[in-house]
């Protein structure tokens, strides 16, 4: 089964420094159909303005992942952690028993566009947590490229959650087919460009499918550089 959430039926919060829509139920924004998949519970794309950000705020007992697409975004939490994040990398937060971090847009004349990932842990109480990689496109250039995993197998993050999360840029034409195991569910979400999904489905940036029930399928690039982040969830 392919259940289709089209971007622009996503929540939307929109002020001076900051343009955000919500796939899921986030803020303001309560839809009871979008309260999360499996244990991803936020994907919110974000564009934060130059000189802007999220100032010093507290979470607790969840995985938070950053993934930039285009721009800088700049860290700082409550670990002593400081970090510039740019396109290929991507970064995992565990709030675990409670964090307070900022993101802001270093940039004097550039927006930062980037994808802000909740994912609900298997264990509460955990230890706050930091880690970084980095994955060049051409790791990633017409492959499936482990990011984060519950293992941190392969150089991926560790995700302290039974989640393996991949990136893709597909050229234009070219795919990929992805063996769904039983006891699965994915989430595949368009960060950019355009894709077919299973030969029927034509998504672009800001769409995403909820895959289920299915053993195979595949993607195709439908543009000349498309980015694709695919979740593999236990059900």
């Amino acid at each position: 089964m392919i259940d289709i959430r089209l971007g622009q039926d996503r929540g939307w919060a929109n002020n001076d420094w900051l343009n955000s829509r919500h796939t899921f139920s986030f803020g303001s924004y309560y839809d009871p159909n979008y309260m999360g998949f499996a244990s991803l519970r936020v994907i919110n794309e974000d564009t934060v303005q130059p000189g802007q950000g999220f100032g010093l705020h507290h979470h607790q007992e969840m995985e938070i992942i950053s993934y930039v697409l285009e721009g800088a975004l700049e860290h700082q939490d409550s670990l002593g952690n400081s970090s510039i994040i740019r396109p290929g990398d991507v970064q995992r937060m565990t709030a675990g028993t409670g964090i307070q971090h900022s993101e802001y847009n270093p940039s004097a004349s550039e927006p930062v566009h980037f994808l802000q990932i909740w994912i609900v842990p298997e264990t509460n109480e955990l230890a706050p947590g930091y880690e970084q990689i980095h994955s060049p496109i051409a790791a990633r250039h017409n492959r499936l490229q482990l990011m984060g995993s519950r293992t941190g197998r392969d150089g991926s993050m560790t995700i302290h959650q039974d989640v393996n999360l991949y990136a893709s840029t597909l050229s234009q034409h070219r795919s990929i087919a992805y063996a769904l195991p039983p006891q699965r569910v994915a989430w595949l979400q368009v960060a950019k460009g355009a894709i077919q999904l299973n030969g029927t489905y034509n998504l672009t940036a800001g769409d995403a499918a909820a895959i289920t029930e299915l053993q195979r399928f595949e993607v195709q690039g439908q543009s000349e550089a498309s980015d694709i982040l695919l979740f593999d969830i236990a059900a």
